[in-house]
């Protein structure tokens, strides 16, 4: 296994500074996030100081971790040991002839990366704050809910209506869909992707039920409707987690991490157990069950994508 030390690094107006691989190089030809192996006695924010000096003349001055990728190519075994650098002092110039590039979050396309860097992507892309949809009394309730519950910071609407008929959940998609797509903020709902329209939405999410059916599924026909959009799944342990993976996921949410009002004495993973599982993902990993909006950087320490909350953000 090859530890590398990458940045994701962010200018002033919020571009990404990325870098061609040589030719001659594994993946050679497409563009990267800067970076490279962690020598025997560094740690990674010492691996990711001394490379960005060495390939860009850049010394980074505020970061902290993103995610970390372990991936395996059929001829090489590699983590990544990615990180977020908002500030840096320097100018970034190729030191080794490799041509820089600035460019917009959503101009990033996985096909111009190698494939260990993909999760890199989508956790760039992917906001830190996603609410969950709790009760409500009416569509314009649910509707006035999801406008606060944005205003609180949510980033990401998960539509999300217990035992609701694929009718019923299309008809609330429809109500916040416009909203959402003025605000910005990606609607994914939690649903049958068979049995929901991916055109009233911008993802779909999967119960911890329909991940372990569609996992069993001998064909992915599923997913053709949703390319391109979000595809996500709750999680609660590391087989299921590794099943969100065989299937390419984009995200999942992982729970319970913390106690929580409408699940008393249930089993609760807790932060050391969180962060082990997290640590051997492929993918962005929200926490989800007892989080409060307050405990993101608790979730960043331990590798996390951000918090997936109801009772956080819900009126």
């Amino acid at each position: 296994m090859v530890h590398v030390a990458a940045a994701a690094i962010v200018g002033a107006d919020g571009n990404l500074l990325i870098s061609r691989r040589h030719d001659h190089l594994h993946q050679g030809g497409l563009w990267e996030f800067p970076g490279g192996k962690v020598e025997p006695g560094e740690s990674a924010p010492q691996a990711l100081c001394r490379e960005l000096q060495e390939e860009l003349g850049i010394t980074p001055t505020r970061y902290a971790p993103l995610i970390t990728i372990p991936y395996h190519y059929p001829d090489k075994h590699v983590l990544l040991d990615v990180w977020r650098v908002d500030a840096f002092e320097g100018v970034p110039v190729g030191r080794e002839g490799q041509p820089l590039r600035w460019v917009a979050v959503d101009a990033l396309r996985n096909a111009d990366f190698p494939a260990a860097n993909r999760p890199i992507i989508a956790a760039l892309k992917l906001p830190a704050r996603c609410v969950i949809t709790g009760e409500f009394s009416s569509p314009a309730d649910l509707l006035a809910k999801v406008v606060t519950a944005i205003g609180r910071g949510a980033g990401m609407v998960q539509l999300r209506i217990p035992g609701a008929a694929p009718a019923q959940l299309s008809a609330a998609a429809a109500l916040l869909y416009p909203y959402c797509r003025r605000a910005k903020v990606p609607l994914i709902v939690n649903g049958d992707p068979c049995q929901l329209a991916p055109d009233r939405a911008d993802g779909i999410h999967l119960n911890r039920h329909r991940l372990q059916a569609m996992a069993r599924r001998a064909d992915d026909g599923w997913r053709e409707p949703w390319q391109g959009k979000w595809i996500g799944a709750s999680c609660h342990d590391a087989a299921e987690l590794a099943a969100a993976q065989r299937l390419g996921l984009d995200y999942v949410s992982l729970s319970p991490v913390l106690p929580t009002a409408s699940h008393p004495g249930a089993a609760v993973l807790g932060w050391p157990n969180y962060a082990a599982l997290v640590k051997d993902a492929a993918l962005p990993v929200y926490a989800l069950g007892g989080v409060g909006a307050g405990q993101l950087a608790d979730v960043r320490a331990a590798g996390g994508q951000g918090i997936a909350a109801i009772g956080a953000f819900w009126g």
